[in-house]
């Protein structure tokens, strides 16, 4: 088999390993080969006669950011969805993100693949049907270099339609801005949204029946009552159903 050797290499294995066995000096090698006296001592220190590899060590995209892959992976890991319906939804946040880019995305983290249910397990239990308009609605925390970033995550339960948005912190100001682009990114009419029962939905339990739940209305909640939205809870600890989207 002929050797395979980088565009700007000036040794041949035969060479390198004749070099790594001489005990000549470096000045001598470098004469004798033609070759600078810093390659010579550069394939002395060597064990192996092949050439390294070229290139980043990590193989990453020219197309997105660190940013832009932490959101692809976050939400495909949080949603489970098939590579159009995470384009689709992702698009309108990562503008640069083609299908091919989000594929490759997905085969450097290991996820280009949906893991398959196992002929033992019994299949998940199914949701209730409901027509288009009825939300759920999840926040999944995203790692980056410059720290901890928070995503909105919100499917239709029945036509699957995702909208997704990436911000800062996850408040309530956040929450009901989320809820408004929802509004304004759907082409139908939302009627029912599902959601935890995290602060950024509701006040916490403590206050559920205090001055501050029958004074004040949350921001969320008034959000859901100026559009005519049915607000939702889950269980408490239970599980955000996005993740069980393709249940």
């Amino acid at each position: 088999m002929g050797q395979v050797l980088h565009g700007s290499a000036t040794t041949t294995e035969a060479v390198r390993r004749a070099i790594q066995h001489s005990q000549a000096s470096l000045r001598s090698l470098a004469k004798r080969y033609g070759i600078n006296q810093k390659t010579v001592a550069k394939w002395k220190k060597r064990t192996s006669v092949a050439d390294r590899p070229t290139g980043p060590r990590e193989p990453a995209s020219t197309v997105l950011s660190a940013e832009d892959e932490a959101v692809i992976v976050a939400f495909r890991r949080h949603t489970l969805l098939p590579l159009d319906d995470c384009l689709y939804a992702l698009q309108a946040t990562i503008p640069v993100l083609s299908r091919s880019s989000l594929h490759r995305c997905l085969q450097r983290h290991g996820i280009s693949r949906l893991p398959e249910i196992e002929g033992d397990k019994e299949p998940k239990k199914r949701f209730k049907s409901y027509p288009i308009g009825f939300f759920h609605i999840d926040i999944a925390e995203v790692q980056t270099a410059e720290g901890k970033l928070y995503l909105f995550v919100a499917i239709d339960r029945t036509s699957k339609f995702a909208f997704v948005q990436l911000v800062e912190t996850a408040s309530r100001v956040t929450a009901s801005s989320f809820l408004v682009a929802l509004i304004a990114a759907v082409p139908y009419k939302i009627h029912t949204i599902l959601t935890d029962n995290g602060i950024q939905f509701r006040f916490p339990p403590r206050y559920a029946n205090g001055p501050t739940a029958r004074y004040i209305t949350h921001m969320f909640a008034m959000r859901c009552r100026e559009n005519g939205i049915e607000h939702r809870f889950t269980k408490i600890n239970h599980p955000g159903p996005t993740a069980r989207s393709n249940g």
